[in-house]
């Protein structure tokens, strides 16, 4: 299989940088894989787990949104924040999902649905962590 460079980056640090089979996003307008020769494009990603395939091996990486790029050099991911399943705090992200469902009520209008729709991505993410599939 031909492989890329994929670079993802989040504001604390470069999470990853190299050569990679396969990247797949959580993109706002829906999920979607990357692979060389993909057509360039920019997308708006969301909450949500990014999958990197190497030599077999998948590595899953919770982004809370950002941009994603794909060019002639590659695929590069600028999250707002980056965090392996190694690396995650479970319970401090269950903490965060029950403050935000007790910060609803403060909402209204528009920003209500925005917290909604965001909460609802918390959860997903939690919801595939507990899963078998994720081993």
């Amino acid at each position: 299989m031909a492989t890329f460079h994929f670079d993802l980056v989040s504001p604390e640090k470069l999470a990853f940088s190299g050569e990679v089979d396969q990247v797949d996003i959580p993109g706002v307008e829906g999920d979607f894989g990357v692979l060389a020769g993909h057509a360039p494009v920019v997308a708006a990603i969301r909450p949500g787990i990014l999958t990197i395939t190497t030599a077999g091996r998948r590595e899953k990486v919770i982004v809370l949104g950002g941009l994603a790029e794909v060019s002639d050099k590659g695929l590069t991911v600028l999250a707002d924040v980056a965090t392996s399943l190694d690396e995650l705090d479970r319970a401090q992200f269950a903490e965060t999902i029950a403050e935000m469902e007790e910060n609803l009520k403060e909402h209204e209008g528009g920003e209500l649905d925005q917290a909604i729709a965001r909460l609802d991505h918390y959860k997903s993410i939690q919801h595939e962590l507990n899963t078998t599939a994720m081993h």
